[in-house]
């Protein structure tokens, strides 16, 4: 259904002959993938800390793994994106808090060193200290790092993200805790892998009801997610990870098989989470319904008050 016959305004929202009032994002299929590889990392790297503290060895090794296997595409990923290295390179000449892409570049490069000292550390047993300061502070920059990307995108012009700029960061850093911690129970062993699989649920969770308070609030600016590429992605997605969720949190529990299955289910529909965030901004910013309708809105409101 087309946005343009949904309207909460006293006249239907139209353009110049029709036509898109913003140009459409530049990004490609990378930045969505490194949406959530990036957010997988971040969330992994608290997962490995939190398990070595609970003197879970082998589930903290796993998760430390994950954190470096998704934090080494990251880079790579935006690189693609960007066309050449020295544009990711000059990002990193200047630090500007007010620039979400600055501060998440200097945060993606100081959790990936982090990350990479203590994954070394560990696989070598060498500077223990410095192994576990290393892993403290990937597991303290992790969680910026799962949230970071909901803040670029909320930052810019596009309507759905930017009107959901409350709700985004909940949104993207449940899915990279659920995303992580289906990724570690996909790759340890099953009596170790209890506080992962408990992960996985509360992350589905968390990212379910912050998107369902997203949508409400939304109203009519939240059609992609129900229509088109993005609402067909979102649909699926759903599916895919409370049914995941369900079979890890709970059938998980007895059967190695349905914990695998389930966080399969939950992985798979975390990763077409973000695609269905991503693909729903273009949609928005393509019908000029979404942009011109809020502002008309907001001009009747402040008319009215």
């Amino acid at each position: 259904m087309s946005a343009r016959g949904v309207s909460d305004t006293r006249h239907a929202p139209t353009s110049y002959y029709g036509r898109p009032v913003l140009k459409q994002p530049v990004w490609t299929w990378e930045i969505p993938l490194y949406f959530i590889s990036g957010g997988v990392s971040g969330a992994s790297a608290g997962l490995a800390c939190a398990a070595g503290v609970a003197g879970n060895a082998t589930l903290a090794k796993r998760a430390q793994l994950a954190a470096f296997g998704s934090i080494a595409v990251s880079p790579a990923l935006l690189i693609s994106d960007l066309g050449r290295p020295e544009r990711f390179l000059n990002m990193l000449r200047v630090f500007k808090p007010s620039s979400p892409m600055s501060v998440g570049s200097w945060l993606l490069a100081a959790n990936a060193t982090g990350t990479t000292i203590a994954t070394f550390g560990m696989l070598t047993g060498k500077a223990p200290r410095l192994t576990r300061a290393s892993g403290a502070a990937a597991a303290g920059l992790g969680m910026p790092l799962t949230t970071y990307t909901a803040v670029l995108i909320a930052n810019t012009a596009v309507p759905l993200w930017h009107e959901a700029r409350h709700e985004l960061p909940f949104v993207f850093g449940g899915s990279s805790a659920a995303g992580a911690g289906a990724l570690a129970t996909l790759i340890t062993p099953h009596e170790h892998a209890g506080p992962a699989r408990r992960l996985a649920a509360i992350g589905t969770v968390i990212e379910g009801a912050a998107s369902q308070v997203m949508e409400r609030r939304l109203g009519h600016l939240a059609e992609p997610l129900r229509s088109g590429q993005g609402g067909r992605l979102a649909s699926v997605a759903k599916i895919l990870a409370t049914s995941g969720a369900v079979f890890t949190g709970v059938a998980g529990a007895r059967s190695p098989r349905a914990a695998r299955g389930g966080a399969a289910m939950v992985l798979a529909g975390e990763i077409l989470e973000r695609w269905s965030v991503f693909r729903a901004g273009f949609q928005s910013a393509a019908d000029p319904a979404y942009t011109v309708g809020p502002q008309r809105a907001r001009q009747d409101s402040d008319a009215s008050g």
